[in-house]
């Protein structure tokens, strides 16, 4: 079946091992259901796989992607969650054998992927192809970090280090879809401005002095704006952390920590029950992923030049059918 697929990893030329065309899937394991993919979507993983930082050298080649919705053999219209692991104990990223499509089993950037039957969610028909394959990891993440992990109510402030990212971008509208203030920061004017039209209350620059303390920070960049974060938080505030693109060992200026009593909480991805509550949200308010562009399948190179270009605002989404 035709597929976009690591050949190999390269740290420091990642594109270079971008396989696009024909794949041989392997045989799923028992009780495992398919899924005729529709659209699949793309995400900062798929890049960190090709450059053997999400996928280990000895299991390629291996099918790239995490966020997929499609159709199953019998006609369900599904998004497919894409946390393989064990939920018994409620929280299936806690497992420690956890893994994301693409890590150990073939991903979703595929005319089929395979999936347990228990990581299938119904598609509302309310949302396109598109809309839905950008939920279960960009904005699952997002909703997560806010509704979950942040230890915020409706009204509060939060601030959101960047903007235009997938992440970011989810983190801006589901922040106000979820009643919260949100401030935001860029050094780029362009993406300050994107941010405003997103919808939030406030931009700076980075590292900018903040007119007031906020009750939670969003931190996905990590070294850079690490000191920033911890600055801009009131007495007992938290920093959720889902990421460090910028570098993951800032210092952690624990004399601040502990006399101010703040919470540094981490977030990865979400649990199949938290989708479910994104999916209502989203039907509820009518809040919609925010989708830069749309490739055919057969064009994912270029797809994925754009997101490591970096010039990208929102959602990149292959379409399968």
């Amino acid at each position: 079946m035709f597929a976009v697929y690591a050949t190999a990893v390269n740290r420091d030329d990642p594109l270079a091992c971008l396989g696009v065309g024909e794949f041989e899937l392997p045989s799923p394991p028992p009780g495992w259901v398919g899924v005729q993919v529709q659209a699949a979507s793309l995400n900062h993983h798929d890049i960190w796989s090709l450059k053997g930082q999400a996928l280990a050298a000895e299991r390629v080649p291996m099918v790239l992607g995490s966020d997929a919705a499609g159709i199953t053999a019998g006609g369900r219209e599904v998004i497919v969650h894409a946390v393989i692991g064990d939920n018994s104990g409620g929280d299936e990223t806690l497992d420690v054998k956890r893994s994301l499509l693409s890590e150990i089993y073939p991903g979703t950037m595929a005319q089929q992927v395979y999936v347990p039957a228990g990581n299938l969610i119904d598609k509302p028909a309310e949302f396109t192809w598109a809309e839905a394959a950008c939920l279960p990891t960009a904005y699952l993440t997002a909703y997560r970090m806010i509704a979950t992990k942040s230890a915020t109510s409706p009204g509060d402030t939060i601030l959101i280090q960047g903007a235009a990212g997938g992440v970011a971008t989810a983190l801006i509208v589901l922040g106000k879809a979820l009643g919260r203030k949100v401030w935001v920061t860029s050094r780029s004017a362009s993406k300050r401005d994107w941010a405003l039209k997103l919808g939030a209350d406030a931009v700076f620059e980075t590292g900018e002095r903040l007119p007031s303390k906020v009750a939670a920070v969003m931190e996905t960049v990590g070294e850079a704006t690490w000191d920033h974060s911890l600055k801009s938080l009131r007495p007992g505030g938290t920093i959720v952390v889902s990421g460090a693109t910028s570098g993951a060992n800032p210092p952690a200026d624990l004399n601040r920590v502990f006399f101010l009593q703040l919470n540094i909480v981490g977030s990865t991805m979400g649990t199949i029950a938290e989708l479910q509550e994104l999916v209502d949200l989203l039907l509820r308010t009518g809040v919609r992923p925010v989708i830069d562009r749309e490739y055919q399948i057969g064009q994912a190179a270029e797809a994925f030049a754009a997101m490591a270009g970096g010039d990208v605002h929102g959602k990149l989404v292959l379409t399968v059918r």
